[in-house]
């Protein structure tokens, strides 16, 4: 849209030699008399000075759509840790390591799926075989059934992520992208927060088959919906950065080579390695007469990250996404080193609200970029990309942080890793000047 013209609608009245307002006017050097204001001048000068009106962020289909998000998340948290406290430790990690091998497998596979069938189809499959094996749990607590029934949900788990996160960006106005991907974060995010500890609740006071069965059906309670989730067709157009809204789709090869998706791929990696070590090894920093503290500090990080990644969606849709990724980045990494002092528990809760707005900040910034520089058909490709770094990034971070914390205790490995994240910093402003 061009500025307006200001000397289109000059204010009426008495003017200086020059340009006047249109109509009649009396002969001669001497001024125009007063006249009342037109209301149809004032009105287009404020329909030109006023930005075009933004689209609706809600839908029906966008609407649909939030039922299978909390599906899936219902049917997911419900297990994962109810899984593992019911079998024991012999098999504990051994479902777990299951569940998340065969959900990166299913992130993998999900782009070539999603370009030959596409979103609807692979969504149905996924929230099938994320909700029907989960019945089959209590047949046997066995190791090896266990783990089986995981791989399968991992799959299932894996494609909803893909399908459903590309079909997401689809449905969502791409002038309001940044806040609708943070809104179906907040709807997906507020279940995981309740769903995590009520699957261990109700194992241990309703029973195992009950929670099992409750999350099985959750997923297939979803699957009728997807018929309705129909996105409208974008018109034949070029995207911001150039590509043809029709393009062929890139597969994963190509999209860890593109600059434009790896690098804040691998800035939000570096926080996602982050988010892991606070998680899993925060609940074991803070001494043990301090539990209360860790509990609340993964309530702060979680509620913070959420916040965050509304207040950045909104932001970056007005903004640019670009400018929040470096701050995200910095505040995550200042977050975790301040976990340095496990024994204070002012400073844990603070570090875990720093580090929780930062990652949501990078979380919203680095998908809402990832989308806007494909073409609609690569929707499922950024959708696995972005996935794969944070469910690897979480993986790495806990498998990685217990064996740095062995050498150097809680507090050092806090510390160093926090000042590993300022590597990230590389990637980040390198894609932010090569955007200039």
């Amino acid at each position: 849209m061009t500025p307006p013209d200001p000397t289109a609608n000059p204010a009426p009245g008495p003017t200086a030699p020059g340009p006047t307002a249109p109509g009649p006017t009396a002969p001669g050097p001497t001024a125009p008399a007063p006249t009342a204001p037109d209301p149809t001048a004032s009105d287009s000068t404020a329909a030109t000075a006023t930005a075009p009106p933004r689209p609706p962020l809600l839908s029906r289909a966008l609407l649909l759509r939030f039922v299978s998000v909390v599906a899936v998340t219902v049917s997911f948290f419900l297990l994962l840790s109810a899984v593992p406290t019911h079998v024991g430790r012999g098999a504990a990690g051994l479902a777990t390591g299951a569940l998340m091998l065969s959900t990166v497998f299913g992130e993998l596979a999900g782009p070539r799926i999603v370009g030959r069938f596409g979103h609807r189809g692979p969504l149905a499959a996924g929230l099938f075989l994320l909700g029907a094996p989960a019945l089959a749990l209590p047949l046997d607590d066995g190791a090896a059934w266990t783990a089986s029934v995981c791989l399968v949900r991992g799959l299932g788990f894996g494609l909803t992520m893909v399908a459903g996160g590309a079909l997401t960006a689809a449905l969502i106005p791409a002038e309001r992208r940044g806040e609708g991907l943070a809104l179906v974060g907040l709807v997906g995010g507020v279940p995981s927060l309740v769903t995590l500890p009520l699957g261990v609740w109700m194992s241990g006071h309703l029973g195992y088959t009950t929670v099992t069965v409750a999350a099985g059906l959750a997923a297939l309670a979803a699957i009728p919906t997807v018929p309705g989730l129909r996105e409208a067709q974008p018109p034949k157009t070029h995207s911001p950065e150039g590509t043809s809204a029709d393009a062929e789709a890139l597969g994963m090869v190509a999209a860890v080579r593109a600059m434009g998706l790896r690098r804040p791929a691998l800035v939000f990696s570096a926080t996602a390695v982050a988010a892991g070590i606070l998680v899993t090894f925060v609940p074991l920093a803070v001494p043990r007469a301090s539990a209360g503290v860790a509990t609340a500090a993964l309530l702060v990080q979680s509620t913070a990250s959420t916040v965050a990644r509304w207040l950045a969606g909104r932001y970056g849709d007005r903004r640019g996404s670009a400018r929040l990724v470096t701050p995200g980045l910095l505040a995550s990494a200042a977050g975790l080193s301040m976990l340095v002092a496990t024994g204070d528990p002012v400073a844990v809760l603070m570090g875990a609200a720093v580090f929780g707005a930062g990652f949501g900040v990078v979380q919203n910034a680095t998908l809402t970029l990832m989308y806007s520089r494909v073409s609609r058909p690569s929707y499922g490709t950024v959708s696995a990309l972005w996935n794969l770094a944070y469910d690897g990034g979480m993986g790495v971070g806990a498998a990685g942080f217990g064996l740095l914390a062995a050498h150097t205790g809680y507090a050092w490995g806090f510390a160093l890793t926090g000042v590993l994240m300022m590597g990230a910093l590389v990637p980040a402003v390198r894609d932010r000047r090569s955007r200039a």
